[in-house]
């Protein structure tokens, strides 16, 4: 499956499992839960088969014949080794008779049983469902495209269904905190590269971070085993959250110690000064910790002297913690709230102490409507205690308030290419000097690819179309043919679209350009069609009203029958390619914005200070701010001037326009004061 296939799947069972929610009494938050669960176990089942096919081949023959595989055998072939009653394709099998609901009760309790890491961590609720719901689920579940699915695309569906649950309002109750949005966790990992040791979490939500890691080593290298490349521990408040961050990571065959803890009051793992990587996104503004508890007062992941915040929020102590969980080469990423960039008092001495340390790598400003819960901007901040000399004394400032792309009118993200910029910026200040240039050629690729993915997609649309309109062994029409003249556009439907060996930029633009066309021309055909057959429709109804039994209107029923199974026929062909090639036009042309960009802001290649959105501070401009972390403070702000634009002509016109409504307004009051009287 290639991406765009894995997004449309995605986009399918979500739309399927939804919409049975909606008729039904369950809120997001009671479904949440079961439906994961459901797709762990058809995960599993797909797995389970996958890795017997591979045990089965490797066992060899013995005196007795093969000897049977073990749960070791699974394990080792990261797959559990399922009972016959946990097992997807049993329960979608079973006879209308059985109670659905124990029978999945029972498959959650019998994978427990067998793996005591998942013990109470699995949905065993079925039967607050109602029957019909939980049966459709199973066949939501249990289609052909799901079933033949490898790898892990089911961690891709896990993930996409949690973030949908998220924006829906599942768990609002506890402000949205299971679910960091993908591109900010992607934005930490690409940064801080986590590659290799201990990997920490102390407020892990739905592990989100730990599963972007294990992405990140797969992207690095195809033989990459991710559990004998790093160790996950994570600490999570909240009971619901943890389950859903063992569900994710059992999902995605990570190995990993998940604990329910309060991170304020507990250090479980005991991992000060070990951790090579800290990643986190805490609840913000945390307030009534109590900070007089021995516990607080003794932390040792606090700075001896000023270490405790007066102020009523938990920032300043979540930061401090980072800072000491990291080892002498250790790089930390973690979402704050805004304002601990500029807090005052003792969060000032907390963040001047940090600044002295030189572990202060780089900060992000992030903008509004990236959470699904909370529209606040906020920072991202990274540290990294293995700084190079040069670095020492100096801080990265990138605001990237005004980067981002629309995914809905109340939420943005970073597209992938934004990313990719994003990490240029911070390896070229990390002295690698070929990184934007690297980064130039990864949009080049990019591009080049989601341009023959479009390429493609059009020309199997103009394909079906062209069959659909002027093939005369069309079944459809049953010997009537469409009385509609499409032979004006047949030639632009023939037309090629030319793809270059070459990957250029100028190559790439020009096929920008290009696609638009085929799209706009398939999508006015529909159009056209659609109004001739409204014309001929009212045609058809006025010579009914006038004689029902004429010949001609008997002609013309043929006629709009025809007519008819066309429009069904090219609207079934635009379905299954619109929306799929919209998605496809919108990812390439974010592409070549992005590429642009870089290549703009950066044209020979090599990090500079670019106004408005990122310079290298030091110390001493840091401390010159008042210890101020805002990137804002440090970058200005680009001002575009229209040189060609007539300034004072428009404020003279602004000036007139306001005296006549000031005149408007004299005359109302004047008005309404001689009614009155």
């Amino acid at each position: 499956m290639n991406q765009q296939e894995i997004k449309q799947l995605e986009t399918e069972l979500w739309d399927s499992a939804n919409s049975l929610r909606a008729n039904s009494k369950l809120t997001a938050a009671e479904y949440k839960d079961p439906v994961l669960g459901l797709i762990l176990l058809r995960y599993a089942q797909n797995r389970y088969e996958q890795a017997k096919l591979q045990i089965d081949a490797s066992i060899t023959e013995g005196p007795r014949g093969k000897r049977a595989p073990t749960k070791d055998d699974f394990l080792a072939a990261g797959a559990m080794m399922l009972p016959l009653e946990s097992q997807f394709d049993y329960l979608a099998e079973l006879p209308e008779s059985e109670p659905l609901d124990e029978a999945i009760n029972n498959a959650m309790k019998l994978i427990e049983d067998s793996y005591p890491d998942l013990a109470g961590v699995l949905p065993k609720n079925y039967q607050e469902f109602d029957t019909d719901l939980l049966r459709e689920l199973i066949r939501v579940f249990n289609k052909d495209a799901v079933k033949k699915i490898k790898g892990d695309i089911f961690g891709r569906i896990y993930e996409f269904f949690l973030m949908k649950f998220s924006m829906d309002g599942a768990g609002a109750q506890e402000g949205g905190e299971f679910f960091t949005p993908p591109s900010l966790v992607q934005l930490i990992v690409n940064m801080i590269k986590p590659d290799h040791g201990v990997i920490h979490d102390p407020a892990c939500g739905s592990a989100g971070m730990f599963v972007q890691t294990s992405h990140f080593i797969e992207e690095q290298s195809t033989n990459a085993a991710v559990n004998s490349q790093i160790t996950c521990y994570g600490s999570e408040l909240k009971s619901n959250n943890t389950r859903l961050a063992k569900m994710n990571l059992a999902i995605h065959g990570i190995e990993g110690k998940i604990v329910e803890s309060n991170s304020f009051y507990t250090d479980p793992h005991d991992l000060v000064g070990k951790c090579d990587f800290v990643m986190a996104n805490p609840p913000f503004n945390v307030k009534k910790v109590d900070k007089k508890k021995d516990y607080v007062k003794t932390d040792v992941r606090l700075f001896k002297d000023v270490g405790i915040p007066k102020a009523d929020n938990g920032n300043y102590l979540w930061i401090q913690y980072f800072y000491h969980y990291l080892n002498e080469q250790g790089r930390a990423g973690f979402v704050m709230a805004s304002s601990a960039t500029d807090a005052g008092n003792t969060e000032k001495a907390i963040r001047q102490k940090l600044v002295e340390t030189g572990a202060v790598d780089c900060i992000v400003a992030v903008g509004n409507n990236f959470f699904y819960t909370r529209s606040l901007p906020c920072h991202v901040w990274f540290l990294d205690k293995g700084k190079r000399a040069e670095n020492k004394d100096k801080i990265l400032m990138i605001d990237a308030r005004n980067t981002f792309r629309v995914v809905t009118n109340t939420i943005h993200d970073y597209s992938p290419g934004q990313l990719t910029n994003f990490n240029a910026i911070m390896e070229s200040y990390r002295g690698n000097e070929t990184a934007i240039a690297t980064a130039q050629t990864v949009h080049n690729e990019e591009a080049v690819s989601l341009a023959k993915d479009i390429a493609l997609e059009i020309n199997q649309l103009r394909k079906a179309c062209k069959t659909i309109l002027f093939s005369n062994n069309t079944p459809d029409f049953k010997g009537d043919k469409p009385n509609l003249d499409f032979s004006s556009i047949s030639g632009e439907l023939d037309e090629q679209l030319c793809i270059a060996d070459d990957s250029d930029f100028d190559t790439c633009q020009t096929w920008n350009k290009h696609f638009s066309q085929p799209v706009e021309t398939l999508f006015a055909l529909i159009e056209q069609y659609q109004a001739q057959s409204e014309k001929a429709l009212g045609e058809f109804k006025a010579l009914s009203k006038a004689d029902k039994a004429t010949k001609e209107n008997k002609a013309l029923k043929r006629q709009l029958d025809a007519n008819s199974r066309l429009l069904k026929s090219l609207n079934a062909a635009l379905r299954e390619h619109k929306e799929l090639l919209k998605q496809e036009l919108a990812d390439y042309k974010q592409r070549i914005k992005d590429w642009l960009s870089l290549r703009e802001n950066f044209p020979n290649d090599q990090y500079q200070d670019i106004e408005g959105l990122c310079k290298i501070v030091s110390h001493d401009e840091v401390e010159e701010s008042d210890f101020s972390l805002t990137p804002g403070r440090y970058v200005g702000y680009s001002v575009q001037i229209d040189t060609d634009f007539d300034y004072k002509k428009r404020m003279s016109e602004i000036q007139s326009e306001l005296y006549k409504l000031n005149q408007k307004a004299n005359e109302l009051v004047t008005s309404l004061t001689e009614v009155k009287l």
